[in-house]
C-alpha cells in the first residue's frame, strides 16, 4: 500500500530519527514532492536523501502554508523555541504530530493555536531499518482521518500502539523509547564478560553481538513468552542455569532493568515541567 496524505507534510528536525522516518515515508511510496524540510542543518546523510528525491529543505518562505501534518522531530529542549516559528503555517486541517520526549499534549498546546490537532508519539531508534514499536495518544481535537495520517507515518518504521491515558508515555518513553540503548549494553557487557573469561576482543564483540541479534530473531519469530523461551533453553543444573541463578539473583538483572526504567521515567517526567 502506497503512503499518501490529504497535503503537505513538514518535518521539523531532520536528526537521526528525523531522517529514519523519512527514509520509511519514502519507502513506502510518499510522494517526495509533498515532502518539505525545516532544518538549517540537517546531517549528511539526510541532506543526500533529500537531495536524492529533490525534496526542498531549509528555512523561510519556501515551506508549506497549511500542511496536513507538521512533524515535530527535535530535542525536547527545543519545542518551546520552534512552535511559535511553525504556528502561522498550521491551517484548520493540520495535524501536529510530535516525537519530543517528554513534551505532554498539554505543553505542546500552550505555543499552538486553541484546539490544534496534536498527537504525542514515542518511536526508537530501531525506525531506522524499519523495527520500531511507537507509542501515541491524541488530544480531542484529533480526527479520526487524521490519526489514520500519523499512524501510516509511524507504521512507515514499524509497529504502532495507541494509548489513550497519556500519563502511560513516561513510563513508554522508558521502556521502549530508551530500551535499545538496554539492549546495546546488554551486548557490549556480553562481549566484556567474555573477554574477562578470556576471549579477544575480536571474537568476544563478534560472539556478543551475533547472539543478542540470534535471540531476538527467535524472540520476534516465536508465539512463546520470552520467559518460556528462557525455560526452554535452560537445562536443569546446566551452564545456562548456573548463570541465571546470578541474573536471576539478589540484585540481578530484574532489579537493575526496574531501577532503570524507574529512573528514565523520573526523568521523562521532569523534561515535561
Amino acid at each position: 500500500m502506497t503512503l499518501s496524505l490529504a497535503g503537505p507534510l513538514l518535518l521539523v528536525g531532520a536528526g537521526k530519527m528525523g531522517g529514519a522516518l523519512l527514509e520509511g515515508w519514502l519507502r513506502q511510496g510518499l510522494d517526495p514532492a509533498t515532502v518539505f524540510i525545516q532544518d538549517p542543518a540537517p546531517p549528511p546523510e539526510v541532506q543526500a536523501l533529500a537531495a536524492r528525491h529533490n525534496i526542498a529543505a531549509g528555512v523561510g518562505p519556501d515551506l508549506p502554508s497549511a500542511p496536513s501534518v507538521i512533524l515535530l522531530a527535535v530535542k525536547p529542549d527545543l519545542t518551546s523555541k520552534l512552535l511559535p516559528e511553525v504556528e502561522p503555517m498550521i491551517g484548520e486541517r493540520t495535524v501536529v504530530l510530535s516525537i519530543a520526549a517528554g513534551r505532554t499534549l498539554g505543553s505542546l498546546s500552550h505555543h499552538l493555536p486553541p484546539d490544534t490537532a496534536i498527537v504525542r508519539a514515542m518511536p526508537n531508534t530501531a525506525a531506522a531499518v524499519g523495527r520500531s514499536v511507537t507509542v501515541a495518544c491524541a488530544n480531542d481535537s484529533v480526527t479520526r482521518d487524521q490519526a489514520r495520517e500519523c499512524n501510516m507515518l509511524l507504521e512507515a518504521v514499524g509497529e504502532v500502539v495507541w494509548i489513550e491515558d497519556e500519563s502511560l508515555m513516561d513510563a513508554v518513553t522508558a521502556v521502549s523509547g530508551s530500551g535499545p540503548a538496554y539492549v546495546f549494553l546488554l551486548a557490549e557487557c556480553l562481549a566484556e564478560a567474555g573477554r574477562a573469561a578470556g576471549l579477544d576482543d575480536e571474537l568476544a564483540r563478534r560472539l556478543a553481538r551475533a547472539t543478542v541479534e540470534g535471540a531476538g530473531e527467535v524472540l520476534r519469530r516465536s508465539d512463546l513468552s520470552p520467559q518460556q523461551l528462557r525455560e526452554r533453553v535452560t537445562s536443569p543444573k546446566g551452564t545456562t542455569a548456573a548463570a541465571l541463578e546470578v541474573l536471576i539473583g539478589k540484585d540481578g538483572m530484574q532489579d537493575l532493568l526496574t531501577r532503570a526504567v524507574a529512573a528514565a521515567a523520573k526523568r521523562s517526567k521532569e523534561l515535561s515541567s
